[in-house]
């Protein structure tokens, strides 16, 4: 399953970059994370894995983030695994005019065991998903970086086979 989700960031990508680019601010905007574990590799950098670790209906749920590509400020591409799930997600940060971001993150999905039947039945939650952590991560860059809030300028999803 593809799908590219888009949002708008009313800040200067040297700044987004800044953000998105600090794993110790990860738990204070992506909802549902309570510890980001570096495992292996120069942190960041291409082969460097964490575990992400989120509290979900009263359980955990972990998943194992190898990044595969750093071309910052530009593009950060990762894989991100659980048990029954496999995602690459490629990160793309824009200039969209002066102060603003265009973050682009294209998705690719793939399922195994129960997960290949479950994953067609939910296939319009996992933009919506992605969605909620854009747009969390675009109201906590915008108000930790002091500027003023402005109405939400997010993108819909776009699903692509």
């Amino acid at each position: 399953m593809k799908y590219t989700c888009e949002i708008t960031i009313d800040l200067p990508r040297e700044r987004v970059v800044e953000i998105f680019d600090d794993s110790e601010k990860l738990p204070k905007w992506m909802p549902g994370l309570k510890r980001f574990e570096h495992l292996s590799g120069d942190p960041g950098q291409p082969g460097a894995k964490s575990r992400l670790v989120f509290e979900q209906r009263g359980g955990t749920r972990e998943m194992i983030e190898t990044v595969t590509r750093r071309d910052l400020p530009g593009v950060f591409a990762g894989t991100y695994e659980t048990g029954s799930a496999w995602n690459q997600m490629v990160n793309r940060l824009s200039d969209d005019g002066p102060n603003r971001t265009r973050w682009a993150a294209e998705n690719d999905f793939r399922f195994s065991g129960f997960m290949k039947f479950a994953g067609v039945l939910l296939r319009p939650l996992f933009p919506r998903q992605t969605m909620k952590f854009m747009r969390a991560f675009k109201e906590f860059a915008e108000t930790s970086a002091g500027e003023p809030r402005e109405p939400d300028s997010d993108r819909s999803s776009q699903l692509s086979a």
